[in-house]
């Protein structure tokens, strides 16, 4: 098992199963895209480097990602994590960086003395959709601009704190030994977006640090039909784990 998130993305850029699907999901429009561990390991890598140069992230920045549970938002946090900084999910700590989606309003108040980055959450969109909140970061126009590869500075170490809450907190070993949800080796995993970004993380890692993959399925995707449509997507996705 990966010991540290930079060891897992090593895994997921170089492994046997590099080209094959590692993260596949399932968008409110009907959209369905799939990312091989290489393509998941690249997106990360430009989000390291985003991090990193424009927003002059290290180990033990705070970083908050309030955004629903979508295959950006785990991008984020993979590269979050890669960068040594920690994911803060409580609105009562103070952090240095915050992600939001479309659903910020552009004259609410930013993060006070942190940097505000505005992500487009829909699969075609190359920008934000609308006003961009006053003094923010694009993220989908900037992020293309950075490298596809990433070259730590200074890596994180294991017991480098990587995520924390009100009420728990992970070194960045323990985001595989603790914060992730066991799963079987290889498996395929069905993640229902609809609960939440915590919850989603723990099982995309938990798949992904057995050397398996995984299925995230929006609310609205989850529910259309009566149900019926998340059944074909366990048929159709293979899905191996619950």
């Amino acid at each position: 098992m990966p010991s540290t998130i930079p060891h897992l993305l090593q895994r997921l850029r170089g492994g046997q199963h590099a080209s094959s699907p590692r993260l596949t999901w399932y968008g409110p429009d009907g959209e369905r895209i799939e990312l091989s561990g290489r393509v998941l390991e690249n997106w990360v890598a430009k989000t390291s480097n985003f991090l990193t140069e424009e927003l002059d992230a290290e180990i033990g920045t705070r970083v908050r990602i309030a955004l629903p549970a979508h295959w950006k938002s785990a991008v984020i946090a993979l590269a979050a994590w890669q960068v040594g900084a920690v994911v803060v999910d409580d609105p009562g700590i103070p952090v240095d960086v915050t992600f939001v989606g479309p659903d910020f309003a552009a004259d609410d108040a930013a993060p006070s003395g942190g940097a505000l980055v505005a992500v487009a959450l829909g699969a075609l969109e190359m920008g934000y959709p609308g006003q961009l909140p006053a003094g923010a970061y694009d993220y989908a126009a900037a992020v293309r601009q950075f490298a596809d590869s990433y070259e730590p500075f200074d890596a994180p170490a294991e017991d480098d704190a990587a995520y924390e809450s009100g009420s728990e907190s992970f070194s960045q070993a323990e985001l595989s030994s603790g914060f992730a949800a066991p799963a079987a080796a290889g498996a395929r995993v069905l993640v229902a977006a609809r609960e939440g970004l915590r919850a989603s993380l723990s099982r995309l890692l938990g798949a992904w640090a057995a050397d398996g993959s995984a299925v995230l399925v929006h609310a609205q995707t989850e529910e259309a039909e009566d149900g019926r449509a998340l059944e074909r997507i366990r048929q159709t996705e293979k899905v191996t784990g619950a």
